[in-house]
């Protein structure tokens, strides 16, 4: 198929500008990465160094996540109001403050409000990079631009688990934490000189902002669309398992449940963010060819996850041995990818001026998941002393929720799908030539 075929009405050109562009955006969200991900390496640390116990400890991460999950729906809003650009720069802003702040917290209740700050910061930048994606690049580019965005994403995780646990164990607490908050200063100037919301040409048209007459008609419109619903669901489902592990009960999991040493527990933890980077690309480009493949991948991702956590915790031995972690590594690694695809049910669901506010949407149902359940691993971890086997099955309950909701909604986003492209291709039969 030819790229003119291909191309619709209106589309951003491309080329190397758009991808210029993009990337100071995309390094904004690596950065945050880094800082949402820092407590993934650092959860033994700060329980030592702050005299909490599991619970206390996944409070951290959970008022992280409460806080950039309530601020998806606002941040699309706001992007949808003022452009990429001043909200990337707020972001950057927030969590590079937060990053600080946890940097030199004297006690519990100071780094609990450094993350949420860092929270609110990071919320800022992924729905901002998308819509960056949607002004700058072609919409057949779409899924393969929003992955790679993630795979970007990843390799700050992978900085986090590399390099900054180094820093931590070889410099402390405060050097590493404040010195990799100067990454954030970077960004944050580098968005302030460069970053461009659109390429000349390509503005959006005027749209009356009635402030909460507004909100409303904005949040309203985007969930009566069956497709962003669908994507809410399939990013609630499948990004949670993943996230969870990296983000605070991996590394503890690993070292207390399996007995295995912290470098090694730190290698496998890379392992997961190398095969999430590796999965993004196929996914990615897999969905740019054929469409109708988001469903099987999504639900695909939701099987395999549930079956290797199954064989992990049900091991009959003290420890599970070697290849099975690897596996459930590998396969945790798909999770990040898979649920990149919500936004592809979101996306065409909904117009431009619209975008922001739908991957919001979409954005929340992950991230939910995730606090939900890193609180109850916490609490079944307390509750049991320490029982890992018993604690992790929330991921089930979790999965069992999401996948009746994936099922309930798949025929009707499919329809209405299937009418919005018979009404643009009737539309583009009816345009003049020019």
């Amino acid at each position: 198929m030819s790229r003119a075929a291909t191309t619709l009405p209106g589309d951003p050109p491309g080329g190397r500008r758009a991808v210029a562009v993009w990337s100071i955006g995309v390094a904004v969200y690596f950065v945050a990465v880094i800082f949402r991900t820092s407590l993934g390496v650092a959860g033994l640390d700060a329980a030592d160094r702050f005299q909490v116990n599991a619970s206390a400890l996944s409070t951290f991460s959970i008022l992280q996540l409460l806080v950039y999950a309530g601020m998806q729906i606002p941040v699309g809003l706001l992007v949808d109001r003022l452009g990429t650009k001043k909200v990337l720069c707020l972001g950057a802003v927030l969590f590079t403050a937060g990053q600080l702040g946890f940097a030199f917290s004297p006690s519990y209740g100071t780094a609990l409000a450094s993350r949420a700050l860092l929270g609110c910061g990071d919320a800022m930048t992924f729905i901002s990079v998308l819509r960056l994606g949607t002004r700058w690049f072609p919409a057949r580019r779409g899924p393969f631009v929003a992955q790679l965005a993630g795979l970007v994403g990843m390799a700050g995780n992978l900085v986090s688990t590399l390099v900054l646990a180094r820093l931590l164990h070889g410099l402390g607490w405060t050097p590493a934490f404040a010195g990799s908050a100067l990454a954030g200063v970077v960004v944050l100037v580098l968005t302030l000189l460069f970053l461009k919301d659109h390429p000349e040409g390509h503005e959006p048209e005027p749209f009356p902002h009635q402030g909460a007459a507004y909100v409303r008609r904005q949040i309203a419109e985007a969930w009566r669309e069956p497709g962003t619903r669908l994507g809410m669901w399939v990013h609630f489902t499948t990004q949670f398992p993943a996230m969870v592990f990296l983000l605070l009960w991996g590394l503890p999991f690993l070292v207390q449940a399996q007995g295995l040493s912290r470098a090694t527990a730190g290698e496998l933890l890379t392992l997961v963010v190398l095969s999430n980077m590796v999965v993004g690309l196929v996914y990615g480009q897999v969905v740019a060819r054929h469409h109708a493949a988001r469903l099987p991948l999504a639900l695909g991702t939701v099987a395999a996850t549930a079956v290797m956590w199954a064989l992990t915790l049900a091991w009959p031995g003290a420890h599970a041995p070697m290849a099975l972690l690897l596996v459930l590594c590998v396969v945790l690694g798909a999770c990040g990818p898979a649920s990149m695809l919500g936004f592809d049910f979101a996306r065409p669901a909904n117009p431009p001026e619209r975008q922001g506010t739908a991957s919001g949407i979409t954005n929340m149902g992950g991230f939910i998941a995730s606090m939900t359940t890193l609180f109850a691993i916490g609490v079944l971890l307390d509750a049991t002393g320490d029982d890992y086997s018993v604690a992790f099955c929330a991921v089930f309950v979790l999965q069992a929720l999401g996948l009746s909701q994936i099922l309930r909604l798949r025929g009707r986003a499919a329809r209405r799908e299937r009418e919005r492209l018979v009404a643009s291709r009737v539309e583009t039969v009816h345009v003049p030539a020019a």
